[in-house]
């Protein structure tokens, strides 16, 4: 959330991203590449249905995230070879219904690795900045160590943005009711990209995991503790007490919505009342059971490190917890890294224990 208050900033750390990727490339961490002749991939109808089958632990799951069993459908095109990937395009309807007609269509990225499988898979959410760069990338460099992957767009970007006056809504915005829906919006649209990866032959549905960076790291938490499918979950430049953090930050625009926030009759109480149902510390009791990995940033400006420690509290203090000494922006230097500890968290399902650093310093 105290991401929508430096949208210029978070471009410049995807610029910074993609300059580093086409200087230096993605990193291999190792994996053998299929040596048996005449490999092949499974086979993806370009068009089909997949049945959304709740879990025994549904009813655990937040009211507003809720989702009875159902089918939908889906479409599926190939798109280009990434190496030894193949990459679709996947569109499927979101089962939330907005007035703007574009934002009801869910698109997205499949990538698939080569060959029967059954590989694990894990969803990939993008930064706020609507750059897509960094999680299509995080996407590529799973699958070509084995682990399938699908990108989606969330609400009210790129082609679901609507045209005319309908384009300037937006998921995140200074508007804390839309925010609100936007974000509803969006986990319930990832609980039917868990659906579409699990439905699929080549993807073991019992290894299924989400990730994302800043925004991605947020609903990465938030879609976890939503869809009980979600075993794995990587949080980068994430947290919680997203108010709180808003209410508090210094930046002229906070400035500038408390004031009319409070001008308008709201108080901190009423903007806290709309944000928590939304807020991935209000649940984090429902990620103790799940394979959790946090990376933060020491010296975050955008959000607090205080932020990062709040959700990982709320989480009972278990998940691997990994600081960085860096701010938000300049956490782009740790990319290479970053990204080789990503595919091994994904590739490895002995879940081991892993040393946590809650200091900071």
């Amino acid at each position: 959330m105290d991401c929508v208050l430096h949208l210029s900033q978070e471009r410049r750390l995807l610029v910074t991203c993609c300059v580093l990727l086409s200087l230096i490339g993605v990193p291999d961490v190792g994996r053998a590449e299929s040596k048996v002749a005449g490999s092949q991939f499974v086979d993806i109808p370009e068009q089909g249905q997949v049945q959304f089958e709740t879990t025994q632990k549904e009813d655990k799951v937040p009211a507003r995230f809720h989702l009875e069993p159902h089918a939908f459908p889906f479409t599926c095109q190939f798109k280009r070879m990434s190496g030894p990937v193949k990459v679709y395009d996947v569109t499927f309807p979101s089962p939330v219904k907005t007035a703007v007609n574009d934002n009801n269509t869910v698109h997205g990225h499949y990538y698939q690795p080569e060959g029967p499988g059954p590989f694990p898979a894990c969803v990939c959410l993008h930064i706020l900045g609507g750059g897509f760069e960094l999680s299509e990338m995080s996407a590529n460099s799973l699958a070509r160590q084995g682990v399938a992957a699908l990108t989606i767009k969330m609400p009210y970007y790129a082609e679901r943005r609507g045209s005319g006056a309908q384009s300037r809504r937006r998921m995140i915005s200074f508007v804390p009711e839309h925010t609100a829906e936007g974000m509803t919006q969006a986990v319930l649209d990832i609980r039917r990209a868990a659906a579409w990866l699990a439905s699929r032959q080549e993807v073991d549905a019992e290894r299924l995991g989400v990730t994302g960076i800043s925004l991605g790291g947020i609903m990465s938490a938030l879609s976890a503790e939503a869809e009980p499918r979600f075993k794995k979950v990587a949080i980068y430049l994430g947290g919680g007490n997203l108010a709180l953090g808003i209410w508090e930050n210094p930046h002229p625009h906070a400035k500038l919505f408390r004031k009319q926030w409070l001008n308008n009759g709201g108080t901190f109480e009423s903007f806290l009342e709309i944000m928590s149902p939304v807020d991935p510390h209000t649940y984090g009791q429902l990620l103790q059971d799940r394979d959790v990995l946090m990376v933060a940033a020491k010296h975050d400006e955008i959000l607090p490190p205080k932020s990062a420690v709040a959700l990982w509290e709320s989480m009972g203090k278990k998940p691997e917890l990994v600081w960085l000494d860096a701010g938000h922006i300049s956490a782009a230097m740790f990319i290479f890294g970053e990204t080789r500890r990503l595919t091994t968290f994904f590739s490895d399902w002995d879940v081991k224990k892993r040393s946590v650093d809650t200091t900071g310093s």
